[in-house]
């Protein structure tokens, strides 16, 4: 069983209680929620650089760094940082950056350590570098690589990918995802974005107000989400895990467990490439008789399961080989005469699916 980060902290707008597993083979855990929901408060706690007051308690897996009497300092918890904006020190160059924590090492190790960290973060050739001729990216992979360089224990990033351009931050993403991956280092990363938390993370806690409001799978918690400030946190009710199959005619196929989905192609993501498709619950028309159009759709059979009234809009929970949810009008369902046990047909364009790549774990 993986061990875990234990936070109980009453501090500022926090009051939180949560466990976190350790698992080295789902190792991302993301902190999402609106700005001032609490989340770099609690990773600041987490990293040492804030104090909260007795009686907190933070354990990492059978140490106890916050507790009665007790505050291990931060430069002895062996954490990794990485700030929202790269936090560079613009005096040194790449290499004095990247080893700057490594300063108990021998000369020779401190090289070792700052060339393999450089490495693992894609920066190889920033080496020797200038720190103000970087790019924003550049400088982003040479703060991962110094994260990287002390061999941490616990990896945390503050919104690693907000301060870049969009360009950059979509490639980068991916990029990041692999190298979390490949290290296995458990990792707690604060974000606001909704394709960024898709994409990056295996688990995911929702903060609204500074108070846990649900934890679980990134999947389930997307299209399962537990309490309407969820629902509003998250904005996705519909997100399905598959693996892309086929393109052709500017469409994909992606292979999910009860079938596939049609999307347009995004161009960019190779197949075989696993995805998580996102579909927002107002695309989803229900039909109990088949039409027939020119235009691209899919046509998923599906039970409904439960119908619940969200003032003039009804919600449609859906059994389709994956859950589904569908939002539809109160005459509409009155017009369909849809009750638990009803056979329908979840109709969804192919322009209404967003597909977010997601790096798997490579198989051992």
């Amino acid at each position: 069983m993986a061990p875990t980060l234990s936070t109980r902290v009453r501090y500022r707008s926090l009051d939180v209680d949560l466990d976190v597993p350790l698992d080295a083979t789902a190792p991302v855990t993301v902190l999402f929620g609106p700005s001032g929901a609490g989340k770099t408060t609690l990773l600041r706690c987490v990293a040492g650089l804030d104090t909260p007051p007795p009686p907190a308690l933070i354990r990492f897996g059978d140490e106890e760094w916050v507790g009665s009497n007790r505050h291990v300092p931060a430069r002895r918890r062996r954490i990794g940082y990485l700030f929202q904006e790269h936090a560079l020190f613009p005096h040194l160059d790449v290499d004095a950056n990247v080893s700057y924590g490594l300063a108990r090492l021998s000369r020779a190790e401190r090289r070792t350590r700052t060339s393999q960290a450089l490495a693992t973060a894609g920066a190889s050739h920033l080496a020797g570098r200038t720190t103000p001729t970087l790019s924003g990216g550049e400088a982003q992979r040479v703060a991962l690589a110094r994260a990287l360089a002390v061999h941490p224990r616990l990896l945390l990033l503050d919104e690693p990918l907000s301060a870049l351009d969009s360009p950059t931050r979509a490639r980068l993403r991916g990029e990041l995802r692999s190298i979390l991956l490949t290290m296995g280092t458990p990792t707690l990363l604060v974000t606001h974005d909704r394709s960024e938390a898709l994409a990056l993370g295996d688990r995911i806690v929702v903060l609204v107000d500074g108070q846990v409001h649900q934890q679980g799978s990134v999947e389930t918690v997307f299209s399962q989400p537990a309490t309407p400030h969820v629902a509003d946190a998250v904005g996705v009710e519909n997100v399905l895990a598959g693996q892309l199959e086929s393109r052709g005619s500017g469409l994909v196929q992606i292979a999910l467990r009860s079938g596939t989905l049609a999307a347009l192609d995004p161009g960019d993501v190779q197949l075989g490439s696993h995805v998580l498709a996102c579909v927002r619950a107002e695309d989803i028309a229900l039909e109990t008789a088949p039409s027939y159009t020119a235009s691209p759709r899919n046509h998923i059979p599906a039970i409904v399961r439960d119908v619940t009234s969200e003032g003039p809009l009804q919600r449609i929970q859906l059994d389709a080989g994956v859950p589904l949810i569908a939002y539809i009008t109160r005459p509409a369902l009155s017009d369909l005469r849809l009750v638990p046990g009803s056979r329908v047909s979840a109709v969804i364009k192919a322009t209404a699916v967003h597909i977010i790549p997601r790096a798997q774990r490579p198989a051992r």
